[in-house]
């Protein structure tokens, strides 16, 4: 933690605000606007940010003010973590999954526009909303997509947690749809420890989430509720540090990117290794991870014994895995080459994992509709993420892609 989070943190509590509100909420909200509304082409956007508890209280309110509720059907990327569907069975509305293109890993744009009619002509109503995600950083294909979402009328959703800073044609991931998802988990471009924060259109839209995201309590002196709210208010102490974090938030993606270029250049001879990069010139990803694929033709030392044991532990540093697995496979998991390659980083001390796992092959998911192209389940069989955090120096890349040549086996 540097100077600048320990300042705001310490007036935070010199003040007495340790609540969730304050002037480190109000001035992190502001920063955060300035932030995404600025374009490369000086065009001004005018959104309104409210900071919440987490980046997936930002997709439960968007979806609540979108309108959705029991019964309705959202339209979402399954190549995903699980934050971006679970807050729609919240709601008591059904999530369908819609695969990926190859270039972006993202939404299918033909897919999402194959499901709309389908899902008209089965259930006689369109879907509430539309949930993109930038995953690992990298762009959607957000022109086609707005494109089809206002042909039809539905609301899109970013669920940008993982693409802060990322711009599709100079413009800001999370400002095209109604309302765009930030998250600052510890794992974050930029992190509060935990929170999060929704971008909105207007300061009305603010003023409504902003409601919601308070309990909901109307202007009474007395506790009046004539709605559900939720307690997803930011507090006063993380908003301090995520204050101090905007002070070097350009650097932390420059960072990202620079790493980025360095595994592209050390691993471009490496036969059997693919490094996941900016399909175009529209596309600037933060590269929050960097991810790569392996040809299965590659073999790794020790892929022979793989997923001969049950996880004992935390997989990746993972937190809150409390539940021991029962078996050492399940029908849609990475390659053995993937796997030993995970395993011959973890011994090395480098921490890296496979890529989500697709949310339509999720057991809690088995009975959701999905539209699938097979991209998504293709990608998470072949592909792993690298180090990219603001601590991995240039000779920590050197060092994680040596242990990677080290490992194959020719």
């Amino acid at each position: 933690m540097s100077g600048k989070e320990q300042d705001f943190i310490k007036e935070a509590f010199d003040s007495n605000w340790v609540v969730p509100m304050g002037p480190n909420v109000n001035g992190f909200e502001a920063d955060l606007e300035a932030f995404v509304n600025n374009r490369f082409d000086n065009t001004p956007l005018t959104k309104k940010v409210v900071g919440l508890s987490a980046g997936t209280a930002a997709v439960h309110l968007a979806l609540i003010g979108c309108g959705v509720g029991p019964g309705d059907e959202v339209l979402v990327q399954s190549f995903t973590f699980c934050a971006s569907s679970h807050p729609i069975t919240y709601l008591g509305a059904t999530p369908v999954f819609i695969d990926s293109e190859k270039d972006t890993w993202n939404m299918d744009p033909d897919l999402l526009e194959e499901a709309i009619n389908d899902r008209i002509a089965q259930t006689g109503k369109k879907p509430k909303a539309i949930i993109p995600v930038a995953l690992y950083g990298m762009p959607y294909r957000i022109d086609r997509i707005m494109e089809i979402a206002d042909r039809y009328g539905i609301p899109v959703i970013e669920d940008a947690a993982e693409g802060l800073g990322s711009r599709y044609n100079g413009q800001m991931l999370g400002t095209f749809g109604r309302y765009g998802v930030l998250s600052f988990n510890g794992n974050k471009m930029i992190t509060t420890s935990g929170g999060g924060a929704l971008i909105c259109q207007d300061t009305e839209e603010a003023k409504e989430i902003l409601f919601y995201a308070t309990q909901a309590r109307e202007s009474y002196p007395y506790y009046q509720h004539e709605h559900i709210g939720y307690n997803y208010r930011m507090s006063n102490i993380c908003a301090g540090i995520g204050r101090g974090q905007m002070t070097i938030i350009d650097d932390h993606i420059a960072h990202h990117k620079h790493v980025q270029e360095l595994y592209c250049e050390l691993l471009k001879d490496v036969d059997g290794i693919t490094m996941h990069i900016n399909p175009t010139p529209a596309f600037d990803s933060n590269f929050w991870l960097c991810t790569a694929t392996l040809s299965p033709e590659l073999k790794i030392k020790g892929q022979e014994n793989a997923y001969k044991h049950i996880i004992d532990g935390a997989v990746g540093g993972a937190a809150g895995v409390t539940h021991a697995a029962t078996t050492a496979t399940t029908d849609c998991q990475p390659n053995a080459n993937v796997e030993a390659l995970r395993i011959a980083l973890d011994a090395a001390n480098i921490e890296a994992r496979p890529l989500w796992k697709p949310m339509h092959r999720q057991p809690v998911y088995k009975n959701a509709p999905a539209y699938i192209n097979g991209v998504s389940e293709s990608l998470f069989a072949v592909g792993i993420c690298l180090p990219a955090g603001p601590y991995v120096t240039d000779d920590d890349v050197r060092y994680i892609v040596e242990t990677i040549k080290n490992n194959i086996q020719y």
